[in-house]
């Protein structure tokens, strides 16, 4: 059977000024053509038995995250389910581990920028790589700090980029967007390849 792997949504606002939650169709296809199913789960009070319908949880990107994020991810990491975290789902993770979130001028306006990023030996991020530099996308406007989380990424511009803890079953988060690598690195999607393994 498919695992099925809840995509947390942002809230928006529609071109008729409503309030609505999105998800990023490119997770979605990256999703299914690794072989998992998606679903949207927009967070409330139920969030635990929202999460518990799933055999893994993407925290994707957008501009900022609420309370129910971060209570969902801390029951998420306590019950051991595989999580990704992309773009402000990595910088939730770090902000859970005691992180500061800091506000940047580059990145934020160049649409798949590309820039390298040194992977760190002896973390799964490498695993899933099996390289020391990739090439990654950058639309990011703030940046992690001082997380107790073990940082695995740093781009050459110092910046933090990837962050796990290798005692769990999958909780990595990666400050590029994965979901829509252009043709410099198609083995960018890998992380999804892996990650989806890992909610069997």
């Amino acid at each position: 059977m498919k695992p099925i792997i809840g995509i947390i949504t942002r809230k928006s606002i529609s071109e008729e000024n409503h309030n609505i939650n999105i998800i990023y169709e490119d997770i979605v296809e990256s999703i299914v053509s690794n072989g998992g199913i998606s679903i949207g789960i927009i967070l409330n009070d139920n969030y635990k038995e929202l999460v518990n319908l799933c055999d893994g949880i993407i925290f994707q990107g957008g501009d900022n995250f609420e309370k129910h994020d971060i209570e969902t991810l801390k029951y998420i990491y306590d019950i051991d389910k595989p999580v990704l975290g992309i773009c402000l789902g990595m910088q939730l993770m770090g902000v859970l581990f005691n992180g500061t979130m800091l506000d940047i001028e580059n990145h934020k306006k160049i649409l798949n920028y590309a820039h390298k990023v040194k992977i760190k030996r002896n973390s799964k991020l490498y695993n899933i790589y099996k390289h020391d530099i990739i090439k990654v996308n950058s639309r990011h406007k703030s940046i992690i700090k001082n997380t107790n989380l073990n940082v695995v990424g740093i781009s050459n511009d110092g910046y933090i980029e990837a962050l796990e803890d290798i005692s769990k079953k999958f909780f990595i988060g990666v400050q590029w967007h994965p979901e829509n690598m252009i043709s410099y690195d198609k083995k960018q999607n890998n992380i999804f390849k892996y990650f989806i393994k890992s909610c069997y």
